[in-house]
C-alpha cells in the first residue's frame, strides 16, 4: 500500500466571472448557462441574470438547481422575496 498522497481535484470555482479585485458576486447558489455551442458558464445568480440577459442564446442547464435559476431571475427582474 503507498502512502504517497493522493492528488486531488482542484474544485471548481464558485463562479467564473468572480474578480479578486471587485467581487460583485450574490447569491449562494451556483447556475450553470449553456450555450448553442454546449460550453459551460458556472457563475453565481448575479453574473447568470446579467449573462442571461444580454445574451439570447445562452440557456440554463439541468445541472442548475430550481431555487439558483429562481434566484438568477429574481436579480435578472428585480424581484423581492
Amino acid at each position: 500500500m503507498s502512502t504517497a498522497p493522493r492528488s486531488r481535484k482542484s474544485s471548481r470555482p464558485w463562479c467564473e466571472l468572480r474578480d479578486d479585485d471587485w467581487p460583485t458576486c450574490a447569491g449562494r447558489e451556483q447556475v450553470v448557462l449553456v450555450s448553442t455551442d454546449d460550453e459551460e458558464r458556472w457563475t453565481c445568480p448575479e453574473h447568470a441574470a446579467a449573462l442571461w440577459l444580454t445574451e439570447p442564446t445562452l440557456r440554463f442547464s439541468a445541472k442548475s438547481r430550481q431555487q439558483a435559476i429562481a434566484e438568477a431571475m429574481r436579480h435578472a427582474f428585480g424581484g423581492g422575496r
